[in-house]
């Protein structure tokens, strides 16, 4: 028997997504290098092993290997987050904190003129918040010596993108981006086929389609009547959430057991330093609920945390408008806002469609209801990430009620949240992607 042999690394990123899901399968059935499984590869082709050992004979981690880019554009704000809306999702969207949307369209799904009325009134009134609110947020915060023109001058912008946003109607289009590997992306869209949103599902079989022309050995799945039975029940039953008795921050711990943990691991949630995380296996000690009222827009921020488990909620007018976005518009403007939200409910509530429909209809800066479940170390993680003072101010405030939670159930943990109350950094000047000069 040989000992001590020679280490061998080989990284493997220009072979199509099934070639290397096969060249990682044969690892599991043959002790030889992956430099022999390429020519196996290359000699007898990956097509028919994927068709006959990934579907045919439902070895599903074999598709756990194999990863694609599915890039989706202009589609709603709700399919965006239909997408997003699994655990194992990886990708990123247009930034409503980031992008002048003035120009892009809106999806219309009842398309009547009042529908269409709705929408623009929501999108004019963006139009007109954006032109009043620079100069006002140039006084607010006026512009130090120090700063460099073009970061004060993005800052100032993304500030006033963080609150006309609040206007934008949930139609509105984006670009989400969405890497993911093989098995994860026929088990998503197996499920969004059946959401109760018409654009989604159209989305999620459009998606298949070309995942069935662009790896034909992989996509090749059987529907079974029983389970798609199951789906069309389920799907829509669960795809979104609302709460109406949840009208401040809570938190429950019935799910958090430090007698999992040992005196030692426990004293090592005391010397954590900021910046450190908390390794991965203190989620043996279970997960802290939290329960909030946010704007939908800041929602979107949020739902990007996959180490929680989310529920989706339902855009409703029922919980109102969140009121951040009112207080920092100019007089005259929150005086116009506040006509216009009074006019635009009485028309939404008048549609003739399902409460998931009229969400195209709806306004980002509403109010929904929020429960997420994490476990201890991304209840951590999303307390200390989201409470930094370039984070959008009414996800901020959650964050931070977040840390002190966390410090009030588990006395001497050691957090590093920001508690400041600082509302403006010139940092967000600086948080683009821009060609190095």
């Amino acid at each position: 028997m040989k000992t001590n042999p020679t280490k061998d690394i080989i990284i493997i990123d220009d072979l199509p997504p099934e070639a290397v899901a096969m060249l990682q399968a044969l690892y599991s059935r043959s002790p030889r290098s992956v430099r022999t499984h390429l020519e196996q590869v290359r000699t007898k082709g990956y097509q028919k092993f994927m068709a006959d050992y990934y579907v045919g004979y439902g070895h599903k981690s074999i598709g756990d290997c194999g990863t694609t880019t599915i890039c989706i554009e202009h589609v709603s704000m709700l399919v965006a987050k239909a997408v997003q809306d699994w655990a194992l999702y990886n990708g990123q969207e247009a930034s409503t904190r980031y992008l002048d949307m003035r120009e892009q369209p809106i999806v219309d799904p009842i398309s009547t003129g009042e529908s269409h009325a709705i929408q623009t009134e929501w999108h004019m009134f963006y139009v007109k918040a954006l032109a009043a609110l620079i100069p006002v947020l140039k006084v607010r915060f006026p512009k130090k010596e120090t700063d460099k023109d073009t970061v004060y001058e993005k800052a100032i912008n993304a500030r006033a993108f963080d609150i006309a946003r609040g206007f934008l109607p949930a139609g509105m289009t984006t670009f989400v981006a969405w890497h993911t590997n093989l098995r994860q992306a026929y088990d998503h869209l197996k499920e969004m086929r059946h959401h109760p949103l018409v654009e989604v599902r159209d989305a999620a079989q459009a998606i298949i389609g070309e995942l069935q022309t662009k790896y034909s050995s992989s996509f090749i799945h059987k529907e079974y009547t029983a389970e798609e039975t199951y789906l069309e029940e389920a799907i829509p039953e669960v795809a979104y959430y609302d709460n109406p008795t949840t009208t401040g921050f809570s938190y429950s711990i019935k799910k958090l057991d430090l007698s999992e943990l040992s005196q030692e691991e426990i004293s090592l949630m005391a010397k954590r330093p900021a910046k450190a995380e908390l390794p991965n296996q203190f989620r043996i000690a279970g997960n802290i609920d939290f329960s909030f009222p946010l704007d939908f827009g800041s929602y979107r921020d949020l739902q990007r945390q996959r180490s929680a488990v989310q529920r989706m909620p339902l855009l409703t007018t029922r919980h109102g408008f969140y009121s951040w976005y009112l207080e920092q518009l100019p007089t005259e403007l929150r005086t116009e806002a506040e006509g216009l939200i009074t006019s635009q409910e009485k028309r939404i509530a008048a549609l003739d469609a399902t409460d998931e429909v009229k969400q195209y209809y709806i306004a980002m800066g509403y109010t929904v209801t929020v429960k997420i479940s994490c476990p201890l170390p991304s209840a951590i993680y999303i307390a200390e990430l989201r409470s930094s003072d370039t984070v959008h101010p009414t996800l901020r405030l959650r964050a931070q009620q977040m840390g002190d939670a966390i410090k009030e159930a588990i006395p001497g943990i050691a957090m590093h949240h920001d508690t400041s109350p600082g509302t403006w950094n010139i940092k967000r000047g600086l948080q683009d992607i821009v060609k190095k000069d």
